[in-house]
C-alpha cells in the first residue's frame, strides 16, 4: 500500500497489470490511492470486472507484478492516457493480448480514438442516417475490426456471431456494419445460419451469422460512410442496433 505522503504525491495515475511470467501486461487501468492495490486483491466490485479477475486468480494475487505508467495527473489526463494505451495495444495484432483484462476500450475511445486521418476526415463530416429501412440491421463491428484491413475484413467482422432472438434474422435482408460511429459498409443477406457459441461463464449458445456480398450500389449509397453518432445515445453496448430501436432514437432528436 502506499503511504499518506506518496499518495500526495501520485494524485491520479495510469497503471498495467503485469503476468509474472511472461512480463507481459494484461489489463490497463488508472486510479488514485491504493486503487491498484484493490484491483490485484480484487477488492473492487464493479461491473466488467470477470476477465481481469479470472487472470488474476490463475496467477495469484501475491504473484502479479504492476507499474505505473504515469502519474501526478488529474482524473481527465489519467483517462486519455488509458484509453490511448488501450487503443493502441489493441490496434497491434500481436499486443492484443496485453488489454485481454480490458472488456471496455477506455473513455472517449469510441469518439476520439485511435484512427487514420480519413477517418477524422470522415467522422466529423458524415451525413447522419436518419432513416433505417425494416429490413436492415446495424451490428457494431468495434471488437472485431482491424481499421485499414478492407472490406473482406469488415465483412469477416461483421458476419458472425450474434445472440438474437430465433425469429428475426429472417426479417433483415441488408447488414449495415458500424465502427465508431460511422457505417463502413453494407452487405446484403443471401443467408442466415445458425452456429453455437459459448458465453463467458462457459455456457453454450445458439448465435447467428449470414453469408452475404457488398450490397447494390443503391442500397449501398444510403447509408454508406454515414454517421449514427448523433443517434446512437452514450453508452449503449449492445453490438446490434435493430431498425425499429433506431428509428425511435432518431424520432427522439
Amino acid at each position: 500500500m502506499f503511504d499518506e505522503k506518496t499518495k500526495s504525491q501520485l494524485k491520479y495515475y495510469v497503471y498495467l497489470l503485469i503476468h509474472p511470467e511472461t512480463d507481459e501486461p494484461f489489463y490497463v487501468g488508472k486510479g488514485k490511492d491504493d486503487r491498484i492495490f484493490a484491483h490485484i486483491h480484487q477488492e473492487i466490485d464493479e461491473e466488467n470486472e470477470s476477465l481481469k479477475y479470472d487472470e488474476i486468480q490463475r496467477i495469484g494475487p501475491k504473484n502479479v507484478k504492476h507499474v505505473i505508467v504515469r502519474h501526478g495527473l488529474n482524473e481527465t489526463t489519467a483517462f486519455a492516457i488509458e484509453a490511448s494505451l488501450i487503443d493502441t495495444f489493441r490496434f497491434i495484432p500481436s499486443f492484443n493480448k496485453f488489454t485481454r483484462g480490458n472488456i471496455q476500450g477506455g473513455i472517449n475511445s469510441i469518439e476520439k480514438g485511435l484512427m487514420t486521418s480519413d477517418e477524422i476526415i470522415a467522422l466529423y463530416n458524415a451525413a447522419p442516417v436518419t432513416r433505417i429501412g425494416e429490413d436492415c440491421i446495424i451490428i457494431n463491428i468495434n471488437k472485431n475490426y482491424n481499421r485499414g484491413d478492407g472490406v473482406d475484413s469488415i465483412y469477416l467482422a461483421t458476419k458472425e456471431i450474434w445472440k438474437m432472438a430465433d425469429w428475426r434474422p429472417k426479417n433483415y435482408r441488408y447488414v449495415l456494419s458500424e465502427h465508431r460511429g460511422l457505417i463502413r459498409e453494407v452487405f446484403e443477406v443471401e443467408e442466415w445460419y445458425e452456429k453455437e457459441r459459448t458465453d463467458r461463464n462457459g455456457k453454450p449458445y445458439i448465435g447467428f451469422g449470414f453469408n452475404g456480398r457488398v450490397a447494390f450500389k443503391d442500397i449501398r449509397d444510403r447509408y454508406i460512410h454515414k454517421s449514427i453518432k448523433q443517434a446512437k445515445p452514450r453508452g449503449y453496448s449492445s453490438p446490434i442496433i435493430y431498425p425499429e430501436t433506431y428509428m425511435r432514437w432518431v424520432r427522439k432528436n
